[in-house]
């Protein structure tokens, strides 16, 4: 039920955190991936480092939040896969961008840059590759949100926003395409050791790591593991579905 061979995967934000370690869990279980990000030296090492290890990734450039881009990233992936016949069997959403900073201090192009990465960005992505899925009656659709977006989170309140939509985009897009047989399901990662969360303060991190009942901070590869799970065929009766990958920060929630 977890052999994914043969199977297409798009993966954005692969060049690092969860975005490459789903790319690479993926690719283990025999998926060829088409991972886009910006960051193209990234995402190029995404690549090698799972075809050291006989799995396949191509490394495509990718900005989410440029139309232009998410259409030539669009038509890379079907120029490459099998001569563009074979349509798009899973799409993971993991590219997401924030700064944490008090609300009244995020200027308009913070916001717009914020609503671009992580709620337009990944809707425009599903936009392009989705007919193909509707056409064949089948697909997996997996958009990573944040349990920000489930309780809310100081300093981070336009990227709570954000992620907030893409569970309402997530749960409504499978009421939508079930009748395709397509499911789409989302994980929210809580406190995990990503660049983004390395660059904070250490004394931040410490004090989120003593909140988790776990006490430690997640790991990119158990989010991974997460999103495995819904894109196998272990999930086939699941859709509309919001998993928290938190160590229970949130269990209450």
């Amino acid at each position: 039920m977890l052999d994914l061979t043969g199977k297409i995967a798009i993966v954005t934000g692969g060049a690092s955190g969860i975005g490459r370690e789903t790319a690479l869990k993926l690719a283990s279980k025999g998926a060829i991936i088409f991972s886009g990000d910006v960051d193209t030296i990234g995402n190029k090492e995404t690549a090698k480092i799972a075809n050291d290890k006989n799995g396949i990734v191509h490394a495509l450039e990718l900005d989410i939040t440029n139309n232009d881009s998410i259409e030539s990233f669009a038509s890379s992936v079907m120029d490459q896969k099998l001569g563009g016949r074979k349509p798009v069997d899973i799409i993971v959403n993991v590219a997401g961008w924030d700064k944490i900073q008090p609300f009244l201090d995020a200027t308009p192009d913070f916001m717009d840059k914020v609503l671009s990465i992580n709620l337009a960005g990944p809707i425009n992505i599903i936009r392009y590759f989705l007919p193909e899925m509707i056409a064949v009656n089948q697909g997996k659709i997996v958009n990573i949100s944040s349990d920000a977006g489930r309780v809310g989170s100081m300093g981070e309140t336009i990227y709570s926003g954000a992620k907030g939509g893409i569970i309402a985009f997530t749960k409504s897009l499978a009421r939508e395409t079930a009748r395709h047989s397509i499911n789409v399901n989302c994980v929210c990662p809580g406190p995990t050791n990503t660049p983004l969360l390395m660059s904070q303060p250490q004394s931040m991190r410490e004090k989120l790591a003593k909140a988790i009942p776990f006490k430690r901070i997640g790991e990119p590869e158990e989010v991974a593991e997460a999103v495995l799970f819904f894109v196998s065929g272990m999930s086939n009766y699941i859709t509309g579905q919001v998993l928290s990958v938190s160590g229970g920060l949130t269990m209450a929630d």
